[in-house]
């Protein structure tokens, strides 16, 4: 075999890997979208590495539900909210409660997703054309409605499989991009191994800022929708094994990317003192440290967070509604047209008002949590319920996880409580 050939073997062999990703895609693309980099970006140019361990515990829960999740759709066929209505007493109000809590974090995200990306294009344009600079406002709206007429045009004609592939580009790249710009800048290693200490910032912002951390990393969406997902890849009870694989891949994807968010943010700003309040802020100050390569890249890993967010989000409402009405998700029923559809003028609103996506990130990251406990105590309830389980024993260490996850999870709900009251 040519030298030649052994590379285009070796490429194929990675585009295979990539592509043979599962569910756990998903996983990343609610996760890490521009709400996260926004935060991680606060957090790291603001604390430096200090709420490393609010990251790594939260990627370990999250590793741990989508686990718990996963497994209960393949053993027991059921979907989460379909499964909390029929056997938890109270069900119906409880996931009547969560639909309308998730649904109104992420549509909340969503606004800032879109605003910030639309705001990151803008930027480029203006590089390149600065008759544009005048008329930032206009220009903004007009690639924000364009932005989300695409993805809705995508939405009416994809499907599970279809919504994978677009995911798998988008994260690739934003991990790829994230990961390469720590060569330019990173933390001091003293500093990374201070972070995984326990502390919360005794500052201003401090409480909001640990309560939006778990709210983008442990997101409750991403644990819900993983049984529709599993599903829609076409896992059976076969798949147990594949199942567990995918979430123990996507929650140390979930802590590389998000850890070096914070890492370049903290190697970049915090050593200078230059707390950031816009992404954009980010990208330009990175320039006299590491040049315009590093900007280029950051941008994109920045810009790729976004976009693989947006569907995501879009999908998180109708979903939802499947979910508890039949456990089916149809992405050609008028129902998911017309939410989705609401959904796209629901996120023109930043753009529309001129307002801050960012302060509009951090709080939806914050009202995330609120909703945490509930979907952890609902899945032990579930996985712990032979009838449902058909006898499957869920291991020790699975039990003491899920206990931990629901103990950290009221803690940070009860600290984003205060946060918010400190801002009242």
């Amino acid at each position: 075999m040519s030298e030649s050939q052994k590379k285009k073997s070796l490429l194929k062999r990675i585009i295979a890997i990539v592509l043979s990703f599962g569910p756990g895609i998903f996983a990343i693309g609610y996760t890490i979208g521009t709400g996260s980099v926004t935060s991680m970006i606060v957090a790291g140019s603001t604390y430096g590495m200090q709420l490393l361990w609010v990251l790594l515990l939260s990627c370990v829960f999250s590793g741990v539900l989508m686990f718990a999740y996963g497994n209960y759709a393949l053993i027991s066929g059921e979907t989460a909210l379909y499964g909390f209505k029929k056997h938890i007493k109270g069900g119906r109000i409880l996931a009547i409660l969560i639909i309308i809590g998730i649904t109104f974090g992420q549509w909340n995200s969503l606004m800032g997703i879109l605003g910030i990306s639309a705001n990151m294009l803008y930027e480029i344009l203006a590089m390149n054309f600065e008759g544009l600079i005048p008329y930032k406002y206009e220009t903004v709206l007009i690639i924000a409605i364009l932005v989300i007429a695409i993805f809705y045009g995508l939405m009416m004609v994809g499907k599970y499989t279809f919504f994978e592939k677009i995911l798998v580009v988008f994260v690739t790249l934003m991990g790829l991009s994230f990961i390469f710009s720590l060569l330019f800048v990173f933390p001091l290693p003293a500093d990374i191994v201070k972070g995984l200490i326990p502390t919360i910032p005794e500052v201003s912002g401090g409480k909001m800022m640990t309560a939006a951390f778990v709210g983008t990393t442990m997101a409750a969406a991403t644990f819900l929708s993983r049984p529709l997902f599993v599903r829609g890849k076409g896992w059976t009870i076969a798949n147990l094994k594949d199942q567990k694989n995918d979430s123990i891949v996507a929650a140390i994807l979930v802590f590389v990317i998000s850890a070096s968010v914070m890492a370049v943010a903290c190697g970049a700003l915090f050593y200078q003192g230059k707390p950031v309040t816009q992404v954009l802020d980010m990208a330009n100050t990175l320039e006299p440290i590491a040049g315009n390569l590093a900007v280029t890249i950051f941008f994109f890993g920045t810009l790729s967070a976004g976009l693989s967010s947006i569907f995501p989000c879009l999908l998180i409402a109708p979903l939802l509604i499947a979910d508890y009405q039949s456990g089916e998700l149809d992405t050609s029923s008028r129902q998911f047209k017309i939410i989705t559809f609401i959904a796209c003028l629901v996120a023109l609103i930043v753009p529309i008002f001129g307002a801050n996506p960012i302060e509009m990130q951090i709080l939806s990251q914050v009202f995330n949590v609120f909703v945490l406990p509930i979907v952890v105590l609902g899945i032990i309830l579930m996985i712990n319920n032979k009838k449902v389980m058909k006898n499957y024993k869920t291991s020790l260490g699975v039990n003491i996880g899920l206990f931990s996850a629901l103990f950290f999870s009221c803690v940070i709900s009860y600290t984003g409580v205060l946060a918010i009251l400190e801002t009242v």
